[in-house]
């Protein structure tokens, strides 16, 4: 897992979405983001009930 990822992959109830520290890029000036560590993208939970 991703420092900003909030389960691991393949959790039910979650999905991608661009990571929020570096809007997907996977940089963050010359350096790879440490939240997705460069991926560009996040696992966050989606919807619920």
């Amino acid at each position: 897992m991703a420092p900003g990822d909030e389960a691991p992959a393949g959790t039910p109830g979650t999905g991608e979405a661009p990571c929020r520290d570096c809007g997907g890029t996977g940089r963050i000036g010359t350096e790879a983001c440490p939240a997705c560590l460069g991926t560009g993208t996040i696992n966050v939970g989606i919807g619920g009930a």
